[in-house]
C-alpha cells in the first residue's frame, strides 16, 4: 500500500460528458457568464473603494462577498473551461488539492460572511440607536478576520485527512473541478473519518449560520412590521429580501449536496448543484442584492456621471 500512494501524480476531470458541440456550446455560455461575474463584482468592489457613501460596515462585509464570489470563479470556472476544450487534459494531484483547500475555504468563508451580513441587518433595524456602537469597525474588522480564518483552517483540516490516504487508480474525477466527496471517491482506503469529518462540518458550518440566519431575519420581520412609515417599511423589506435569496441559494444548494442522501442525487445533478457555488450564484450576487439597492445605485450612477460624455448618456449633464 505504501508503494502505491505514489502511483497516482494527476487526475482527469471528466466534466460534462456530452458531445463535442454541446461542449463548445457551454464553452460559450459559461465564458460569458464568468465574464459577467468578473464584471459584477468588480464594478461593487469599484464602487464600494470609491464611494465614501459607502464606507459602511453593511458595504464593507458586501465588498467581501463580492471578493469571494470572484474568488469562487477564478477558483473552478477557468479549469472548467480548458476540459471543455480538452477533456483529456490532466491536473496534478497538487492542483488538485490546492484547488479542493481554495474552493473549502471560500464556501466556509462564504457561510460565515452571509452570517455577520444578517447580524449587522438585524443590529441595524433592531438596535438603530446602537448600531454605530454595536458595529463599529473594530468589531466589523474582528468579525471579517475571525470568517476567513475559520473558513481557511476548517477547510485545512478536510485537506489533510484527503492527503492520509492512498490513490492507487483510477485516476478519474467525475466532475469539473476537485470536489470533495468526487476525490475521496477514488481513494484506496476507508473514508469513514472524512466522511464523519463532513458531517459534522456541515452541521457546525451550514446548519448552525443557517438557524443563526433565520432568527435573526424572524426577529427583523417583527421590527419591520412594527415600522409606521410604507417608505420605511419597503427600504427594509427590499435590502432584506436580497439578503434572503442570497441565503436560499448558497445554503439550499449546500445542504441539499452535503447533506441529502446520496442516493436521491446522482454525480450528474450533483454538478448541476457546484454550478450555483462556482458560477451562477457569484454572477447573481451582485444583481440580486447590490444593483437593487437604491445606494449602490446612486453610487454607480455619481461614477458615470463624472465622465462627461457618458454622463449626458444617463442625463447627468
Amino acid at each position: 500500500m505504501e508503494e502505491n500512494q505514489t502511483v497516482v501524480t494527476e487526475f482527469i476531470l471528466l466534466g460534462f460528458r456530452l458531445g463535442p458541440r454541446i461542449h463548445i456550446l457551454l464553452f460559450g455560455f459559461f465564458s460569458l457568464f464568468y465574464a459577467f461575474t468578473l464584471l459584477g463584482n468588480g464594478v461593487i468592489l469599484g464602487l464600494i473603494s470609491l464611494d465614501p457613501r459607502l464606507h459602511t460596515p453593511m458595504y464593507f462585509f458586501l465588498s467581501h462577498l463580492a471578493t469571494v464570489d470572484m474568488a469562487y470563479a477564478c477558483n473552478t470556472v477557468p479549469q472548467m473551461l480548458v476540459n471543455l476544450l480538452n477533456p483529456a487534459k490532466p491536473i496534478s494531484f497538487a492542483g488538485c488539492m490546492t484547488q479542493t483547500y481554495l474552493f473549502l475555504t471560500f464556501a466556509h468563508t462564504e457561510c460565515l460572511l452571509l452570517l455577520m451580513m444578517s447580524y449587522d441587518r438585524y443590529v441595524a433595524i433592531c438596535h438603530p440607536l446602537r448600531y454605530s456602537v454595536i458595529m463599529s469597525w473594530s468589531v466589523c474588522i474582528t468579525l471579517m478576520v475571525t470568517s476567513w480564518a475559520c473558513g481557511s483552517l476548517l477547510a485545512l483540516v478536510h485537506v489533510i485527512l484527503i492527503l492520509r490516504l492512498p490513490f492507487c487508480g483510477p485516476n478519474e474525477i467525475n466532475h469539473f473541478f476537485c470536489e470533495l466527496l468526487s476525490v475521496l471517491k477514488l481513494a484506496c482506503a476507508d473514508t469513514w473519518l472524512n466522511q464523519v469529518v463532513i458531517f459534522a462540518a456541515a452541521v457546525i458550518i451550514l446548519v448552525g449560520p443557517l438557524s443563526l440566519v433565520l432568527v435573526s431575519y424572524t426577529r427583523i420581520l417583527v421590527a419591520i412590521l412594527r415600522i409606521q412609515s410604507g417608505d420605511g417599511r419597503r427600504k427594509a423589506f427590499s435590502t432584506c429580501s436580497s439578503h434572503l435569496c442570497v441565503v436560499g441559494l448558497f445554503f439550499g444548494s449546500a445542504i441539499v449536496t452535503y447533506m441529502g442522501p446520496k442516493s436521491r442525487h446522482p454525480e450528474e445533478q450533483q454538478k448541476i448543484l457546484f454550478l450555483f457555488y462556482s458560477l451562477f450564484n457569484p454572477m447573481l450576487n451582485p444583481l440580486i442584492y447590490s444593483l437593487r439597492n437604491a445606494e449602490v445605485k446612486g453610487a454607480l450612477r455619481r461614477a458615470l456621471c463624472k465622465d462627461r460624455t457618458i454622463g449626458r448618456v444617463f442625463g447627468c449633464m
